[in-house]
């Protein structure tokens, strides 16, 4: 049977972010199954138009948003700005708090619909849904609140959120029928009230689209690995792996997708070559990228509690993947894959549940499901 579903999400297509890519692949999906779907979202312009007119997609923008990031100029001020960031982020989420009103507005009107499913992060996304789901006037009559990485139990920024973000999480997930997290072990990082409203849904990807046409792999003539995605300073740390990378003698080349490459910059200003830096590019052109690589590099999370989307684009790529803890360095495997020998490859067993046909179907027995 058709089903009406509301889709909330400031991250949608053609941004590139992990957000981005579950809210886009899902609202694809369940519109090919042939359900209505609404995409309620940040204002793109005519890019986002187009994809959702050619995919079936009911899209609706939010109001430009007033609230802009604190800009940091160079110079003796860029420390003060940079600390008066940090304060505001911390004390009131700014500038992400703004998307709380905006959603709360946008869905004020809104009834009837058989499904709601928000995405963040941001968080304030779910808060503006919270506020705007009243226990009497429902805008859907299930709602799942999809996390893709803890708010309060966070482990991978250097502070804590301030205490009284622990009454806005708590009133939010009170009014969720179901939360979303992507693994089992995120489990720890929300209030144990709430566990019992979780279900495990990972991200999804139509494997069909994104490996059309993959290249047929060749060896490079010199040994070439690759990684994509954003590191975290003690957290999903590359810096053990380069220390010990610029030491060899060998030729190799080692490619970095990343749109912060601050903690690899100077790596790669002393590495004569080896160690080249790129920024983002589209999904499917990176995973197409990466097929043509020797092997691919992944920086494990020092906490259980989060793990990295991108192995699901390395499982699509089908090339070897040497993982490397934060806090500790395997010389000898390291040493193997510049050789050639991936016999310490990580295991790619188990992906069939990330196909978008499986997730999209998960998101939808929920709203037979009741806690």
């Amino acid at each position: 049977m058709r089903k009406k579903i509301l889709i909330a999400s400031s991250a949608f297509y053609p941004e590139n972010s992990p957000r981005s890519f579950r809210a886009t692949e899902l609202a694809k999906e369940l519109v090919r199954q042939g359900h209505h779907v609404t995409v309620i979202t940040l204002d793109r312009g005519e890019v986002t138009r187009t994809f959702c007119k050619a995919h079936g997609i009911d899209l609706k923008y939010l109001p430009k948003l007033l609230l802009k990031p604190v800009r940091i100029p160079n110079g003796r001020l860029s420390i003060f700005f940079r600390a008066l960031n940090r304060m505001l982020l911390l004390l009131l989420e700014y500038p992400d708090l703004e998307l709380a009103f905006r959603y709360k507005s946008a869905l004020r009107s809104k009834r009837g619909y058989d499904l709601l499913l928000s995405f963040a992060v941001p968080y304030p996304v779910h808060w503006g849904v919270a506020w705007a789901q009243g226990k009497k006037k429902k805008i859907a009559k299930v709602w799942v609140a999809d996390c893709g990485d803890p708010y309060m139990g966070d482990l991978s920024d250097s502070f804590k959120k301030m205490f009284y973000f622990k009454y806005v999480e708590q009133f939010t997930f009170r009014r969720a029928d179901h939360i979303a997290i992507p693994i089992e072990t995120a489990r720890a990082a929300y209030y144990e009230e709430f566990h019992p409203k979780m279900q495990i849904i990972p991200q999804g990807l139509d494997f069909d689209e994104f490996t059309k046409g993959l290249p047929v792999f060749t060896p490079n003539k010199t040994i070439t690995f690759g990684y994509a995605g954003s590191f975290i300073m003690g957290k999903r740390d590359p810096r053990m792996f380069l220390d010990y990378l610029l030491t060899q003698k060998i030729d190799y080349r080692f490619v970095i997708f990343t749109n912060a490459p601050a903690l690899v910059a100077d790596y790669a200003a002393r590495s004569e070559g080896k160690v080249v830096i790129r920024p983002y590019i589209p999904r499917q052109e990176l995973i197409h990228t990466l097929a043509a690589m020797d092997f691919l590099v992944n920086f494990e999370n020092s906490t259980v509690t989060q793990a990295p989307s991108k192995l699901i684009d390395y499982y699509l790529t089908g090339r070897p993947v040497l993982s490397i803890p934060s806090n500790r360095l395997n010389k000898a495997e390291i040493d193997q894959f510049l050789n050639r020998d991936f016999t310490a490859r990580v295991p790619m067993q188990g992906y069939e549940q990330y196909r978008i046909q499986n997730v999209s179907v998960s998101f939808l027995n929920l709203m037979n499901k009741t806690n």
